[in-house]
Parts: structure tokens; C-alpha cells; sequence
């Protein structure tokens, strides 16, 4: 079985629904909040297990209250290079999981959205799959061989990320590929779409990111046609 870590990062958490589904169907080891991340785990009805970072979003008072309930606060000083999501990051690689799924990296600012993105390096780097995941898709990085299993129909697209990618073979998908290459200025990867219930993308070197919609033909901000 999965040893999955839910980071809750302080941006938005969209349907808290949603969560409360994954959460029960995940059954995460630890749930680490980023800072402010901790406001929207109350939804839930959590204790997070650790609230880690500089604590600029979360108020003394919610702080002292989830430290009555047994939630243990790491707080580092404003003045530092690292995110709070990067800092909740690091606390979670310790704890050796086989994945993270951060919660609330998927929001309105593209200067964090692209921040929490680059995070995704470093779960390749630890031999960690990292998951950024919302109510509407999650984003990941491929560098050698993923299944995906999804629903007929759901929107995968992709992108070379950090320079180009070679031996690119896609199986299940509507445009196969096989051992192509995608470089940096040239989106051919997006708008793909499942044609089996499991889908294999395979990569010989580089990485390559996919962005997976979870509804088919459901995107936000469009109604469905």
C-alpha cells in the first residue's frame, strides 16, 4: 500500500468536498499544512499533524489552538530563500513517503503556481512522486515510465519541462506518439485525451509534465458544451 503525505498549501482548495473524498479514499500518513493551509483544513474537521513556515497567514490565535489539539508548529523566520510550501516539502521527504499530493498550490497567482510547479523537480530528485492536485486536474512529472489510470475521454496534456525531452511514446491515447521528441516553444502536447482507461506515457530522457483534467470535456472557468 501507498504511503501518501497531504500537504495543504495556502492557496485556494476549491470544493472541500472534494478533499474530504480523497482524504478518506487516501487515507494519508500525515496531513502537513503550509502556513496558512491550516485555515482550510477545518473544513475537514482535521488536526493537521504539522504546521510548518513563517506564519504570516495564520493568526497566533488558530495557531495556539491547533497546538492545544496535538498539531506540532515548526515556524522559521520571514526572511528566508525557501516557501512555505518548500519548507512543508522538506518536513515530508523526512517522513519517507512513496507520494505527496500538495493541496492548494493551484490558484489565482502565476508567480506561485510556476514556484510550486518547479517543487515537482524535487520529488524525481528523491525517487518521490509528487502530485499538485485541485478539484479540477493534478500536475505531475514523468522522466522514465508512468500509467495513468483515468476515464475515457479526460483531458492530458503535456509539456517538456526545462529543455527538451526525447523518446516520448504514448499508449491509450487519442494522438500516440512514439519516441518523439518535444522541445521548449513548441506546445504540441496539450489538449491529448485518453482512449483507454489506462494510458502509459514513457520518456527516455528529460521531464516532461502533464497536466491530467479530471472530468472530461470539464475544464474551469468553461461551461461544458
Amino acid at each position: 500500500m501507498k504511503k501518501v503525505i497531504f500537504i495543504v498549501s495556502g492557496g485556494e482548495l476549491d470544493d472541500p468536498l472534494f478533499f474530504r473524498e480523497q482524504l478518506a479514499r487516501s487515507v494519508p500518513t500525515a496531513v502537513i499544512c503550509a502556513d496558512g493551509g491550516a485555515r482550510h483544513i477545518e473544513v475537514a474537521g482535521l488536526i493537521p499533524t504539522l504546521i510548518v513556515g513563517d506564519m504570516d497567514s495564520l493568526d497566533r490565535v488558530t495557531q495556539d489552538r491547533y497546538e492545544s489539539m496535538g498539531a506540532r508548529i515548526i515556524r522559521h523566520p520571514r526572511e528566508k530563500n525557501e516557501t512555505d510550501t518548500e519548507l512543508a516539502l522538506r518536513e515530508a521527504f523526512v517522513m519517507t513517503p512513496s507520494e505527496v499530493w500538495i493541496w492548494g498550490a493551484l490558484g489565482h497567482r502565476i508567480d506561485h503556481i510556476l514556484a510550486n510547479i518547479s517543487l515537482l523537480v524535487q520529488g524525481i530528485r528523491n525517487g518521490i512522486q509528487i502530485r499538485l492536485i485541485d478539484t479540477w486536474c493534478e500536475v505531475f512529472l514523468v522522466n522514465r515510465r508512468m500509467v495513468l489510470d483515468g476515464e475515457v475521454g479526460q483531458t492530458v496534456s503535456l509539456f517538456p519541462f526545462g529543455g527538451e525531452v526525447s523518446g516520448i511514446t504514448l499508449t491509450g491515447f487519442e494522438y500516440p506518439l512514439t519516441k518523439a521528441l518535444m522541445e521548449v516553444g513548441s506546445p504540441y502536447g496539450i489538449s491529448n485525451h485518453l482512449t483507454e482507461r489506462q494510458g502509459i506515457i514513457e520518456v527516455d530522457s528529460g521531464y516532461l509534465l502533464v497536466v491530467r483534467y479530471f472530468r472530461p470535456g470539464v475544464f474551469p472557468g468553461v461551461e461544458r458544451r
